[in-house]
């Protein structure tokens, strides 16, 4: 199609109905979409916008066909919608949040499972998703952590091209398999103040492009097609509004040729901000900034006419912002067929079928992290009693915040998992208490213990409910409720075969059940499989291998806490200790360090790693180093372990972190196999924006260290000239 004709074929109402999006409600069908954000007082009506060129929140391929037939029947071009949706960790099937996901540290695990969604959610009608979310997390307070791939931005990184490939595909668009992407929120969401959603941000230029672009960076890389701006300010600017960063970054700097999205009703949200005095000036703000599609405020539709008199906004802005729509259309060959792959039968044939079952079994089972573990797991499956307790022993809200078209009853709990798994077991199940983050109602511990003694194991579920993370539930109190705390120091002392399962959708603070527990195995939100995967990895079918992507604090003070943060001329000699007295950078009450690190995780077997070599001593631009160790697996059961290289910067112009995570790798091992692991480093890898914010490395010595999380040993230093 010759989308220039068309596009001066189109009056200006139809232009500025390209540009905006509305809820699927709009439509007027009676569909199961849940509408998210507020819909109040956007003074918003049918008549208002009568070509909206793009829909959210609706829910399957009847839906779409029909909402797509009513709209197209409005259009004088007959254009059709694009439909979008929050195809976060899956459609209908649903494996583990994002969060969680980080922990597997596995990318062709990743893009498989966006791969499986993407198929789902374009059977349902879906062209894009708002996805994948690259906001780095460092504040578990913060509820949109489990959105997240966790704390590091190499890792982020590089798990946000995987997900870029598995929706898009090889980017034949038209592949009916193949969703478009959009990479949100852009910039710096996940950095809120007091780890309050929607919170204003305060980071420097420096920070900002050292840590908290990169991820957005990367997906630009792997050639995601539309972007999301933050609904925060960055430095008093909201996101929706920031020239710096959606033109002169985004496009000037990166390259950037797709859609700009706004979040939901975020013109409108400029006025509250204090930077618009009402939708009108917003709309001039956030078109000059660069944004395209107005979600849900329709702020640009109803002045633009006005803002393009007054010569406030030009033309040729909006013209290139609906040739890129037309265009993301075309690719999708939308105007060949406005239905593209929505198949009512194809929906049933792949939600929930064996295959994508095992997909999310398996992303349940590898991003699941064994904390700890005093020898009780994995248990004998010869165990004839065993006794499941606690608020999650049967739960099957443990798909995530997220979720889509995902439901509850569709989840597998643990005691189904378990049943599942141990048909011949007999299985007792008491929840003890309910999941209330305030629960203090402890009237059901006594038969939770009651079963717990006379079972020869026990499964301890414990955790927060799937809603008390997500968007708008930040929390002041990562602890477990009174009653969760009183029944595992009961259970617990009743039967010491105990192994705590923990369902959490943030890092919580542990210190107190670490201090007790005999093994906890963190879940995570983990999906349809869930209670599957648990089971199987309780009992020996499945060995852990997840490692953190996020550290879980001591106490809710260490909030935000991250491995690699800047170091300080006053250290604390002992961080994993309560210090007592001295001026130096401490608690009265608590350690400096994490409770447990980034990187931390256990496996059913011992890895041992050698002497850490390099090819080299000096790098010189243009060359590579090799690091190289040997591991072996001293354990008795195949597993995986993930290596980990980090990094430091010695000496610069500005203070450099105290380590970097710079690679990693994934490996699988047989009983007492050994292998030989090499990492290639580059002078590209040690860039960073120094004193002058210039971009590039400065000469001096490196550090390096190789183990099994951030905690790893110094393993070798090297110059770099």
């Amino acid at each position: 199609m010759d989308l220039k004709k068309l596009l001066s074929e189109l009056t200006l109402e139809e232009k500025l109905g390209q540009l905006t999006q509305l809820n699927a409600v709009f439509f007027k069908h009676d569909n199961e979409a849940d509408i998210t954000g507020p819909v109040q007082n956007l003074h918003i009506t049918e008549g208002d916008v009568k070509y909206a060129g793009s829909t959210l929140n609706f829910i399957g391929a009847r839906a779409m066909k029909e909402i797509q037939d009513a709209a197209m029947a409005k259009q004088p071009h007959h254009i059709p919608l694009l439909f979008m949706q929050d195809v976060i960790h899956g459609y209908r099937t649903i494996y583990p949040i994002p969060l969680a996901m980080g922990c597997s540290f596995d990318e062709d695990l990743t893009r498989d499972c966006a791969k499986m969604a993407a198929k789902e959610a374009a059977a349902a009608g879906v062209h894009v998703t708002f996805s994948p979310m690259l906001d780095l997390v460092r504040d578990a307070r913060w509820g949109r952590v489990m959105e997240s791939t966790g704390e590091d931005k190499t890792l982020n990184g590089r798990l946000a091209a995987a997900m870029v490939q598995g929706y898009q595909g090889d980017g034949t668009y038209r592949d009916p398999e193949n969703i478009a992407a959009c990479v949100k929120h852009f910039a710096a969401y996940g950095a809120p103040e007091a780890g309050r959603d929607y919170n204003s941000v305060e980071l420097s230029e420096r920070t900002l492009r050292n840590e908290y672009l990169p991820g957005y960076r990367a997906a630009v890389d792997a050639g995601v097609r539309m972007l999301m701006p933050s609904f925060n300010t960055v430095g008093g600017v909201p996101s929706t509004a920031n020239r710096w960063l959606l033109t002169d970054v985004l496009r000037g700097e990166w390259g950037f040729d797709g859609i700009v999205i706004s979040d939901y009703n975020a013109y409108r949200e400029m006025v509250k901000h204090g930077v618009a005095e009402n939708s009108k000036e917003a709309a001039a703000l956030a078109v000059n900034a660069g944004c395209d599609i107005e979600m849900m405020s329709a702020a640009t539709y109803l002045h633009a006419k006005e803002l393009l008199d007054e010569g406030r906004i030009a033309m040729e802005q909006i013209d290139a912002a609906v040739l890129r729509v037309l265009q993301l259309k075309e690719d999708l060959g939308l105007f060949e067929n406005p239905y593209r792959a929505a198949d009512e039968e194809k929906e049933q044939k792949l939600f929930l079928s064996p295959e994508h079952r095992a997909i999310c079994r398996r992303a349940a089972e590898e991003s699941a992290v064994l904390l700890q573990n005093n020898g009780v797991l994995p248990f004998s499956k010869e165990v004839k009693k065993i006794a499941v307790v606690g608020p999650f022993a049967a739960e099957k809200g443990i798909k995530g915040f997220w979720a889509c078209a995902g439901r509850d009853e569709e989840c597998v709990s643990v005691s189904e998992g378990l049943a599942n798994l141990l048909p011949r077991a007999e299985i007792t199940v008491e929840s003890g208490c309910s999941y209330a983050l305030d629960e203090q109602d402890c009237s059901g511990v006594a038969a939770a213990v009651a079963a717990a003694k006379a079972a020869d194991v026990t499964v301890l579920c414990l955790g927060e409910y799937q809603n008390f993370s997500g968007e708008g539930n930040s929390r002041a109190d990562l602890t477990l409720s009174p009653a969760q705390a009183e029944l595992a120091r009961r259970v617990i002392a009743a039967n010491p075969n105990t192994a705590v399962v923990l369902f959490c959708g943030r890092p919580l603070v542990l210190t107190e059940l670490s201090a007790i527990a005999p093994a906890i195995l963190t879940m995570w939100q983990p999906g349809t499989e869930g209670g599957n995967a648990a089971a199987r990895l309780l009992f020996g079918e499945a060995n852990p291998s997840g490692k953190l992507s996020m550290s879980f604090p001591w106490c809710v003070g260490q909030e935000p806490i991250s491995y690699n943060h800047l170091p300080t001329g006053r250290a604390v000699k002992n961080p994993k200790e309560i210090t007592k007295g001295g001026y130096c950078s401490r608690y009265q009450d608590a350690p400096v360090d994490p409770l447990f690190v980034f990187g931390h995780g256990l496996s059913y077997n011992t890895y041992t790693y050698g002497e850490v070599s390099a090819d080299r001593e000096v790098l010189r631009k243009g060359e590579t180093l090799t690091v190289t160790v040997k591991v072996k697996n001293e354990g008795g059961r195949c597993g995986k372990e993930t290596v980990q290289l980090y990094v430091r910067d010695r000496f610069a112009s500005v203070s450099r972190p105290v380590k970097e995570l710079k690679d990693f790798r994934k490996l699988s091992f047989a009983p007492g196999e050994e292998k030989t692991v090499r990492f290639t480093l580059t002078e590209e890898q040690l860039r960073f924006y120094g004193a002058d914010m210039t971009y590039r490395s400065e000469p001096g010595d490196f550090d390096v260290f190789v183990g099994a999380d951030s905690d790893a040993p110094l393993a070798l230093t090297f110059r770099l000239e």
